[in-house]
């Protein structure tokens, strides 16, 4: 695992979209076939995609050879909803890029069969060639996706019932009431992010140290999804000063002594 820590959140999100920049241009330098992007929503990656569209406009990236899979999206939220992740996907990136719109998937939470959507999601995905990368965030108790404490980590695209805390956490976006939030959502699993080739996270914010501290440094469980990250070949969490305060200062120094002699 590859810890990268820059001095605030908009330090590590411009880390983030230039990495992503970079891994689309070398493989457009070497194949035809499409890079293949997992994406998540929120308000963690909100920098990061504001990066990419400059850099798409600028002509440093192009996004017409990639296809991306959002992670999740809410139950019986219209897609017209402005807190659908359709809404935030096109508001805060899609409408502002040149990713074509057959390339585009976004788990549809109201079909009428979730559980055969999620698993044509899935497959989906296996006949795309798999992630190249997966971009993604990490709640305040851990968690990757909706895959919430106790999912387990080997847990493909599914329907899932959203914590009270989660919905909580979220009602910011819903007038600060959590009973608007959604109960359930539609989700990639914890082996469907770890199947990507890379994986990385975004967590900024004091908020996130205790589950950095968890994901970094405790054991790999499925009370702290992210922790599965220990075991992917490629993983790297971007983070900043504060979300790295509950670690200890020994794995501090080594990740800090890492990006120096790497050059990150």
């Amino acid at each position: 695992m590859k810890i990268v820590i820059r001095n605030n959140s908009s330090e590590g999100s411009l880390w983030a979209a230039h990495y992503i920049a970079r891994k689309i241009n070398e493989k457009a330098a070497r194949t035809s076939e499409p890079f293949v992007l997992g994406l998540c929503t929120g308000s963690t990656p909100i920098e990061t995609y504001a990066e990419l569209i400059r850099m798409v406009k600028a002509g440093e990236v192009s996004f017409k050879n990639v296809i991306s899979f959002n992670m999740d999206e809410y139950v019986g939220l219209p897609e017209s909803h402005p807190e659908s992740y359709h809404s935030f996907m096109h508001k805060n990136l899609f409408d502002h890029i040149d990713e074509p719109a057959e390339n585009i998937h976004i788990l549809n939470g109201n079909a009428a069969d979730p559980v055969a959507e999620c698993a044509a999601y899935e497959k989906a995905i296996v006949d795309a060639g798999g992630f190249d990368l997966f971009l993604g965030g990490v709640g305040e108790d851990g968690h990757i996706a909706f895959n919430e404490p106790f999912s387990s980590l080997k847990s493909r695209t599914r329907v899932v019932t959203l914590t009270y805390d989660t919905r909580v956490v979220n009602a910011r976006f819903f007038d600060g009431d959590y009973t608007k939030v959604p109960a359930q959502a539609l989700t990639v699993g914890v082996a469907t992010v770890l199947s990507s080739k890379e994986v990385v996270i975004l967590a900024f914010g004091h908020k996130k140290a205790r589950a950095l501290k968890d994901a970094i440094e405790g054991p790999i469980s499925h009370y702290c999804t992210l922790s599965g990250l220990q075991d992917h070949p490629a993983g790297t969490i971007v983070c900043d000063e504060l979300s790295v305060s509950e670690l200890k200062v020994s794995s501090y120094r080594y990740f800090k002594a890492v990006e120096e002699a790497e050059g990150c």
